[in-house]
C-alpha cells in the first residue's frame, strides 16, 4: 500500500497545479448560499483529489467540500477542502490552499495544506512534528494578547454576524492586530510556522479546519473549542493558538460565548 503521508502531499501538489492554472483565469461561478461561492476550479480539484485518493486506498472514505459523504469499507477518511479561500480565488486574491486530513477513528493522523501561489506546503503525521516544505516549525511564544497578531473569519449565514462582530471588536481592543485572510487552512498553518499568534472562528467545516489544526498540534500549539474542551472536526467553532496565549483568548471568548 502506498504512503499515506507521500500519497497526500503528492495529491494536494496535483490538485495545487488545478487551482493555479485557474486563477485569474475567471470561469463559471454558482452559489450554495447569499455568498458563499463554488468555482468550476473548486470542483475540478476535487475531482482530482478524489480519483487519486480513493483509488489509492479504495476501503477508505472521504469528507469533501464539494461532494459531500463518500463511504468506505476502512474506518478511516480523507477529509478534504479541494479549494479552502474560494472567495479570494474567485476574487484573484491570491490567497488559497488545499486542504486534506486522514482521519482514523476519532482520530486525525495526518495533514497537508499546500498553498500553490506560494509553493509552501505543510505537512504533519500525528505524533511526528509538523514541516514546512521539509523543514520543522513552531510557534511563537508571545505570551500577552496585547503584544499578539491574531486571525479569524465572518460567517456566511448572516444571522451569525453580530456574534461574529462582538468577539471581533473585544479582541481588537486587546491585542496588536487582527487579520481577515479568508482561508481557515491558512490561518492554522501560519500559527503553526509563527506568523500569526492565535486564530479562532466559529461556523467552520471539518474540511477547513481538520488538516491545519493537526499541523498546528503538531507544531506544539494548542487547538480547542470555545469552551477549552478538546476539538472534534464536527464542531463548528475553533481556537487555536501558539499556546501561551490560549488562556487568554478563551478568557476573552467566554465573556459572550453562552
Amino acid at each position: 500500500m502506498a504512503d499515506e503521508l507521500e500519497a497526500a502531499i503528492e495529491t494536494a501538489r496535483a490538485a495545487g497545479e488545478v487551482l493555479r492554472a485557474g486563477f485569474g483565469r475567471g470561469g463559471k461561478v454558482r452559489y450554495k448560499g447569499e455568498v458563499d461561492l463554488v468555482t468550476e476550479t473548486d470542483e475540478e480539484s476535487e475531482r482530482l483529489i478524489k480519483e487519486a485518493l480513493l483509488g489509492a486506498f479504495p476501503a477508505y472514505g472521504m469528507l469533501a467540500e464539494e461532494s459531500g459523504q463518500t463511504a468506505g469499507e476502512d474506518e478511516a477518511r480523507w477529509i478534504v477542502d479541494p479549494l479552502d479561500g474560494t472567495i479570494n480565488f474567485a476574487h484573484d486574491l491570491p490567497i488559497f490552499a488545499v486542504s486534506i486530513a486522514l482521519q482514523r477513528g476519532d482520530d486525525l493522523v495526518l495533514g497537508v495544506v499546500y498553498d500553490p501561489m506560494r509553493d509552501e506546503l505543510f505537512t504533519a503525521r500525528r505524533g511526528e512534528g509538523a514541516f514546512l516544505n521539509g523543514k520543522p516549525i513552531t510557534p511563537t511564544k508571545t505570551g500577552e494578547l496585547i503584544h499578539a497578531l491574531l486571525a479569524t473569519g465572518f460567517p456566511y449565514d448572516r444571522s451569525e454576524l453580530p456574534e461574529a462582530l462582538e468577539f471581533f471588536g473585544r479582541f481588537a481592543s486587546r491585542t496588536r492586530s487582527i487579520r481577515r485572510l479568508g482561508s481557515a487552512a491558512i490561518d492554522l498553518c501560519y500559527v503553526a510556522c509563527g506568523r500569526l499568534d492565535g486564530y479562532y472562528e466559529r461556523g467552520v467545516w471539518p474540511w477547513d479546519v481538520a488538516a491545519g489544526a493537526l499541523i498546528l498540534e503538531e507544531a506544539g500549539g494548542r487547538v480547542t473549542d470555545y469552551r477549552g474542551d478538546p476539538p472534534d472536526v464536527e464542531d463548528r467553532e475553533i481556537l487555536a493558538s501558539n499556546g501561551p496565549l490560549h488562556q487568554g483568548m478563551l478568557e476573552v471568548i467566554g465573556n459572550t460565548s453562552g
